[in-house]
């Protein structure tokens, strides 16, 4: 049975993107620990991400990495933390958080949803800088 991420990246539920390649995608979190909070996605489900092919691998902290630069430019943070937990979702993912402290990662802290029109602009401002 395909995971909630395998049927955001199909398209049978909604998902707010801000990147997508043939190899993973990147969309906003529903639970978000801040304002800008994504989510990096392999398009293959993989539970653990110890069982990453290599070359997949440092591609989703390449795209990462270039997702916590844009969210820099984007909003007002000190700190991008990355967080690959891998136990709410069997389908590895890496949250990438702009954060002004430590307790901002807590999954405790997350909210329990957000407005769409929030989602989106926050969205928005982070495809604005990608690239930049």
């Amino acid at each position: 049975m395909a995971t909630i991420f395998t049927r955001i990246i199909e398209g049978e539920i909604p998902g707010v993107f801000v990147h997508r390649d043939e190899q993973c995608v990147v969309f906003m979190s529903i639970n978000p620990l801040a304002v800008g909070h994504a989510l990096v996605v392999p398009i293959a489900e993989y539970d653990h991400w110890v069982d990453l092919p290599d070359q997949l691998a440092a591609h989703l902290f390449a795209v990462a990495h270039r997702i916590g630069r844009a969210q820099q430019r984007a909003f007002t943070c000190d700190r991008v933390g990355l967080i690959v937990a891998g136990y709410e979702v069997p389908h590895t993912h890496i949250h990438v958080i702009p954060t002004t402290d430590m307790g901002q990662l807590n999954f405790a802290n997350a909210a329990a949803g957000v407005d769409a029109d929030a989602l989106e602009g926050a969205a928005e401002a982070i495809r604005a800088q990608i690239g930049s």
